[in-house]
């Protein structure tokens, strides 16, 4: 498996063309051992506009049904890819977001088209509509759960390679904090709660609170986590 994500990682890093990627993709999702797969900028179904990656494989019965049905919109799996920033697997879905009964419905449809379980990787880039990669597997067969974290970063080269390809800009340059934005984020990135950071610099807690807000709306993010690795 590490031979296939350095392989796939230099192959993704060279691809000229979306086509080219496409065919890169879908050999690693086989040698995974799932059958589908999906890389793309969530706001790209149903849309016409440029500059948003698209590439899948999944039954197009249920891609027709997916957009007839505006379906898209309330994706579980898309909805859930916004909450997170590490990979999942489908049947964690309701530990990340309290589906709705019309999510479960998607959910259902999607099986009765041929889909089974699957794995998503979170893709979002501040400035951009979220995105993901998913794998997923043919209804009735087993998720290959020992290879998941080999399709974390497989999904990660592969949506790296399209925004490459498609020329999407680079992230803005960092965000100006101030001294003590700085100096919180800095102690977020320690693993510090709000109550430890603010004992720490001698600060109230909703002081800290604010500076932590405000950090994470520079880097246009929504958790700590996120906001660290900014």
């Amino acid at each position: 498996m590490k031979r296939l994500i350095d392989r796939f990682g230099q192959q993704a890093s060279v691809c000229s063309t979306i086509d080219d990627l496409r065919l890169l993709l879908e050999e690693a999702a086989h040698e995974l051992g799932f059958d589908h797969f999906a890389l793309l900028h969530h706001a790209s179904l149903g849309s016409t506009a440029s500059g948003r990656v698209r590439i899948d494989n999944y039954p197009q019965s249920w891609v027709e049904e997916l957009l007839g049905a505006d379906f898209a919109r309330n994706d579980p799996v898309h909805v859930a890819s916004r909450r997170t920033n590490t990979g999942f697997a489908w049947d964690e879905l309701d530990s990340i977001i309290e589906l709705s009964t019309h999510q479960k419905t998607i959910l259902e449809r999607s099986r009765d088209h041929g889909l089974g379980e699957g794995f998503t990787v979170p893709a979002n880039v501040p400035g951009e509509p979220s995105g993901s990669c998913s794998f997923a597997v043919r209804r009735g067969t087993e998720l290959p759960r020992q290879r998941l974290r080999c399709a974390e970063l497989v999904g990660a080269h592969a949506f790296r390679a399209a925004r490459r390809i498609l020329d999407l800009p680079a992230r803005s340059r960092r965000p100006h904090l101030s001294r003590r934005e700085i100096e919180c984020l800095r102690l977020v990135a320690l693993g510090k709660s709000d109550w430890e950071i603010s004992k720490i610099l001698g600060l109230s807690v909703e002081t800290v609170r604010q500076y932590v807000k405000r950090a994470r709306a520079a880097y246009g993010v929504a958790s700590r986590t996120q906001l660290a690795v900014a």
